[in-house]
């Protein structure tokens, strides 16, 4: 592991991108519990599963505006995950706003908990609230 939290998410970005679940394991806390975008709970055994499983595929896993606050042995991480990819045959959201906790044991940075939400208005996000639909009946759009 590493001990700078920049190339610890560098390297966990990658180890995700590549759907490399060993990799990822030895960067989860024992007791990592990730919250996705629906609301789901997903403890390490089951978020590991999603890649040895085959079922998730990433053509692109990024993350950018990344904002860190640390504490001590414990940071936490807000950024945008900008994906590309699918699971299980669909296409996942192509961004999400990522929140990570961080913590630092025996020198090296582990992630005990990630928490995603969806960005309103990109692809794959439930649409807008109140948002007027830029297409459909009503639109001219001939639908």
């Amino acid at each position: 592991m590493t001990d700078s939290i920049q190339t610890f998410l560098d390297e966990w970005s990658a180890a995700e991108g590549a759907g490399d679940p060993e990799r990822i394991a030895a960067m989860l806390t024992d007791d990592f519990l990730a919250v996705g975008p629906l609301g789901f709970i997903l403890p390490k055994q089951a978020w590991l599963a999603r890649h040895s499983a085959g079922e998730l595929g990433y053509d692109s896993f990024s993350l950018a505006e990344v904002q860190v606050r640390q504490h001590g042995e414990a940071a936490v991480v807000t950024a945008r995950n900008n994906t590309a990819g699918s699971y299980r045959g669909h296409p996942i959201p192509e961004a999400t706003r990522a929140t990570l906790v961080l913590v630092r044991e025996a020198g090296n940075w582990q992630l005990a908990a990630a928490h995603m939400s969806f960005l309103a208005g990109t692809r794959g996000a439930p649409p807008i609230p109140g948002a007027v639909p830029a297409s459909g009946p009503g639109t001219g759009d001939g639908r």
